[in-house]
């Protein structure tokens, strides 16, 4: 704005705003002189000083310091007391800073991503537990597995009648046992059910010398193999809608996972089973379908487009939540001088 005063008088209001870019109407507006506004008088029903006072010394008592204003508004009436309206309160405590959240609420942690990662066998287990439907209507029986999230074994799964952290303490401590698991060796991830996130279960883990780690809160991607599986297990063909008993349900179980660990061809592992990656025996299977598939390639080589077929080949690292790289800063184009 003072470029164009000092520019106009020699080359003209018009020309000088075109140079610099400031329109002619903000200039004039400018060199207008300012003329204070006159003060708004009080509105004759509005309260006086010591009114707003009375009020704010209300609201600041010990008993409402958390309450809402309506709240306030509500229990004065009750004592026979009437001192102004909810808004002129909301008003008042405005114009003095205070208009915002009075409660004293709960702020919740700020919960990290889990990203874990296995490239072995015993290294990142997944456990969970899911309900079956029993005979009757709000009858439940509770299956709970334990996965292995690089070979997708069942490692240890037990049927309960009742959702427990004694019976997971017990569950995990066996599944140690049988499976030679040494202090420090494996991770255990698990969402924030009652029974994962429980003290009993935290102390177990901590004397086995086994790591936990959690989902956040109400994020199913962060447990997926666990999800993943147990829709595999209600989804399979004969999955009844009901368990007639306990023995129903385990004996079906049973059958599942002994088809799943040693016989199901799973799509994550190069269409290995997982009882084969498990006990690593990967390697030998993938070099005897190698064989095979040569054979087949030296009997009809036109038959195979693409040269000579390859096994699917086996994943050497398995995450949660893989990490992200990041972002790239977008280049800027060259500028031509």
């Amino acid at each position: 704005m003072q470029a164009v005063a000092e520019a106009a008088p020699r080359v003209g209001v018009a020309a000088a705003c075109a140079v610099t870019g400031v329109p002619r109407a903000s200039f004039y507006r400018g060199r207008r002189p300012v003329v204070g506004r006159r003060p708004r008088p009080s509105p004759p029903r509005a309260l006086t000083q010591g009114e707003r006072a009375v009020v704010m010394s209300a609201l600041h008592e010990p008993r409402f310091v958390d309450w809402a204003p309506a709240q306030v508004y509500a229990q004065l009436l009750d004592e026979g007391r009437y001192l102004c309206s909810v808004r002129t309160m909301q008003r008042l405590l405005a114009s003095r800073g205070e208009a915002q959240e009075r409660r004293d609420q709960r702020i919740h942690p700020a919960y990290v991503r889990p990203e874990l990662l296995a490239t072995q066998p015993n290294e990142l287990w997944s456990w969970d537990i899911t309900k079956l439907l029993g005979p009757r209507k709000w009858t439940y029986y509770y299956l709970y597995v334990i996965l292995d999230v690089f070979s997708r074994f069942v490692v240890g799964w037990m049927l309960a009648l009742r959702e427990s952290a004694t019976l997971a303490q017990h569950l995990i401590a066996e599944t140690c046992r049988r499976e030679a698991i040494a202090p420090g060796q494996p991770t255990l991830h698990a969402d924030r059910g009652s029974s994962m996130a429980s003290k009993p279960v935290a102390l177990l883990l901590s004397d086995l010398g086994v790591t936990k780690t959690h989902s956040r809160p109400h994020v199913s991607n962060d447990n997926p193999f666990s999800e993943s599986h147990f829709k595999t297990l209600k989804y399979r063909p004969g999955f009844p809608d009901r368990f007639g008993a306990p023995e129903h349900a385990r004996g079906f179980s049973q059958d599942f996972f002994h088809a799943y660990n040693f016989e199901h061809h799973h799509s994550g592992l190069g269409l290995l089973t997982p009882v084969d990656v498990h006990l690593g025996r990967a390697p030998e299977r993938v070099a005897a379908r190698s064989r095979v598939l040569e054979a087949a390639y030296v009997q009809h080589p036109e038959r195979f487009v693409g040269g000579l077929p390859q096994p699917a080949s086996l994943p050497t690292a398995v995450w949660i939540n893989k990490p992200q790289p990041p972002e790239k800063e977008p280049c800027m184009p060259a500028v031509a001088h």
